[in-house]
């Protein structure tokens, strides 16, 4: 074991987050160029790319759960984590050099279907970047105690993972989307080979024993995520109705209305609960209740802010006098078009939040250290609310679309660092795998509701309405984390400072 191992100093935390740095970059890279070389490059419609979207959701349904489970339980290649990192990192860095070659792949194999060779592709994307991103937070948790020192671990792997993911968008603006890619596939290579091979794994955990005589079956997995049934249903409906649409479409928002109404009154009943009974468990579904109305937002962002520019801000704009396009001639020297114009938009929008998500992280820990990671998470999220209407209201203008982005990464920062050290006291430590695949099942139902979002969007031709729906969905995330108890470290360390 490396000396840095033993004492947890910041170079073996930096390490440490390198694994989870690759998932970062990779889901930056989609971010910036998988809607829009769709859409640009292939001709796909709003409701075409969300479909293709939803391969994400399918994968981390089936590959965070399932993966999380074998891998509390597993011990190969000298890891429990270590296997599943490297093979995950290896099928990603093959799909990135494949997802450019839609075209070539299309005449090859004589499928004309260019939204099947997406989506397969997408899916085996999304399906690596799940099979790795469970261990790659699970192994921090295994490595670090409880408290001061486990949040510090997700403090660096995301302000390490949200600075490569800055640098993602701003590769796209200097080399272009494709060109991301290709670098995209050799950065997810060596950072998810290389670094987990310096980590040495612990072979047995403290209480390893006890917690292999509590098996979870599929059924207690279903159990305990009833928060979620709403967002399953429709999930699933979603993934029919892309292909019976004209049949379909009659219950399609009401199903949408249905399962939202449904996800409050349970998290209602969840709350009420709560009075008495003190359990994780129920603490553990509140979370899961919380995040999920955050993670329908951020979804939605992700898919569809390329459409809300084109409708929303190009036709405002002088495309000669954009922002967007100097800073990107001044980084490459060449000139700019209209499709590069979204793009460039995008990527500097996208920049800027994550520029934001990388920095913060740090602050927010200073600042938990106060108040509470409950509460410091729960303000991170009103500036992202806050963000999202402002963009709804005056994002018509290209800055004011960047100022938008810059409130909404404050709470972006705290989604994806926060939140993991939260979670990891409410759950059995030694089944850590299993527990964080669950709880990735409120990021990755809630993302198939962004298909749903799509659908009204497309229906009603109002674009304003995505940042208007994010901005509401927050707000309800809000609510729910506000009955959201502290793990029992940080409520100690508040309360003795």
């Amino acid at each position: 074991m490396l000396e840095i191992q033993k004492k947890l100093t910041n170079t073996f935390f930096a390490i440490l987050a390198l694994p989870a740095t690759a998932v970062g970059f990779a889901l930056s890279t989609q971010i910036a160029a998988l809607s829009w070389i769709l859409n640009k490059k292939f001709g796909l419609n709003i409701h075409e790319v969300a479909f293709v979207w939803l391969a994400g959701p399918l994968a981390g349904i089936f590959g965070q759960v399932i993966v999380g489970m074998i891998s509390d339980n597993v011990w190969f290649m000298k890891g429990r984590r270590r296997p599943f990192i490297i093979i995950g990192g290896i099928i990603g860095a093959l799909m990135f050099l494949a997802l450019p070659q839609i075209g070539v792949i299309s005449e090859a194999t004589g499928i004309t279907n260019i939204i099947l060779i997406a989506s397969v592709i997408a899916l085996m994307l999304d399906l690596s970047i799940n099979v790795t991103f469970n261990p790659a937070r699970s192994i921090i948790a295994d490595l670090t105690p409880e408290g001061k020192k486990r949040t510090a671990g997700y403090v660096w792997m995301q302000v390490i993972s949200g600075t490569f993911g800055v640098l993602a968008y701003f590769l796209s603006m200097v080399f272009g989307n494709e060109t991301l890619l290709l670098i995209a596939a050799i950065f997810v290579f060596v950072c998810s080979v290389f670094p987990i091979l310096l980590i040495e794994e612990p072979r047995e955990l403290e209480g390893l024993e006890e917690s292999k005589k509590d098996n979870h079956t599929v059924l207690d997995i279903f159990k305990s995520i009833f928060p979620l049934y709403g967002f399953l249903v429709f999930g699933v409906f979603g993934l029919i109705f892309h292909f019976y649409q004209v049949e379909l479409r009659s219950i399609h928002n009401p199903l949408l209305i249905l399962a939202l109404v449904y996800t409050v009154i349970i998290g209602i009943y969840i709350i009420l609960k709560s009075r008495k009974d003190k359990s994780d468990n129920i603490e553990f579904q509140k979370i899961m209740l919380a995040h999920t109305f955050t993670w329908i937002a951020f979804q939605s962002m992700f898919v569809m802010t390329g459409f809300f520019i084109d409708k929303q801000i190009i036709p405002n704009l002088d495309l000669t006098n954009v922002f967007a396009n100097k800073f990107a001639e001044f980084l490459t020297g060449v000139g700019q078009t209209k499709d590069t114009t979204t793009g460039n938009i995008i990527s500097l929008g996208f920049l800027i939040l994550n520029a934001v998500g990388a920095i913060f992280p740090m602050a927010l820990s200073a600042i938990a250290k106060k108040i509470g990671r409950v509460r410091t998470y729960t303000a991170a999220l009103v500036f992202s609310a806050v963000g999202y209407f402002y963009i709804a209201f005056f994002g018509r203008h290209e800055i004011n679309f960047y100022s938008g982005m810059f409130l909404t990464g404050i709470g972006w920062s705290a989604v994806i660092s926060i939140v993991f050290s939260i979670v990891t006291e409410r759950i059995n430590q030694n089944k850590m795998g299993l527990f964080m695949g669950i709880f990735n099942l409120a990021v990755v139902l809630p993302q198939m509701m962004s298909q749903g979002v799509a659908n009204i969007i497309s229906e009603t031709q109002n674009y304003q309405l995505l940042y208007i729906l994010c901005g509401v969905f927050v707000c309800l995330s809000v609510v729910f984390w506000l009955f959201v108890k502290e793990p029992r470290a940080t409520a100690d360390l508040v309360s003795h400072s």
